[in-house]
C-alpha cells in the first residue's frame, strides 16, 4: 500500500506524445498540462486528474490495489471519450519504478500496453506508455510525461 502516494499533490507537466504511432516516428507533439493527485483506502487507491488546455481535454486514473496478489489495477478515461477505457494496465513497484502492463487495441491494431513509473523524487516522476506489436520483442514508447510538483 502507499506505493502512489508520491503522487499526491499538484503537478506541471510537460508531455511529449507521438503524432503517429507504429511508422517509426520521431516526431513528438510536446503540450503542458496541470495534475492533482489525491490517495485514499488509506493508500491502496489512487485518483488524479490532468487538465491539457492546449488538446482541448481532460484525463483521469483510478489506480486500486489487490492486496491479496499486491498487484495494482489502473484505468484510464478522457473527457473527450467519456468512458472508463478497459482494459486496466496491471502490475507493481520493484524498486522504485512500476510497471504495468494490458494486452489493448490502437487504431484496432491489437498491442501490448506498457506504463513505466520511474524517475521518482519528492519533486518529479516520470511516466511512460509504449505498445508492442510484436510479442514484447520491441516496444515503441509513444507517450511521455514529466512531473515537477508545484506548491
Amino acid at each position: 500500500m502507499g506505493d502512489f502516494d508520491f503522487l499526491v499533490g499538484t503537478w506541471d507537466v510537460t508531455n511529449r506524445r507521438l503524432r503517429e504511432r507504429h511508422v517509426g516516428a520521431d516526431d513528438w507533439d510536446v503540450f503542458p498540462a496541470s495534475h492533482v493527485a489525491h490517495s485514499f483506502f488509506d493508500g491502496a487507491g489512487s485518483f488524479d486528474e490532468m487538465r491539457c488546455p492546449t488538446q482541448g481535454f481532460s484525463g483521469s486514473t483510478v489506480r486500486i490495489l489487490d492486496p491479496a496478489t499486491g498487484l495494482w489495477s489502473i484505468y484510464w478515461m478522457n473527457s473527450r471519450r467519456g468512458v472508463l477505457e478497459l482494459p486496466p494496465v496491471v502490475g507493481r513497484f520493484v524498486d522504485g519504478v512500476g510497471t504495468f502492463y494490458a494486452d489493448d487495441t490502437d487504431a484496432g491494431r491489437p498491442v501490448r500496453c506498457r506504463f513505466i513509473w520511474s524517475e521518482i523524487t519528492p519533486t518529479s516522476c516520470r511516466w511512460e506508455q509504449a505498445f508492442s506489436t510484436d510479442g514484447e520483442r520491441t516496444w515503441e514508447t509513444n507517450w511521455i510525461m514529466e512531473f515537477t510538483r508545484t506548491g
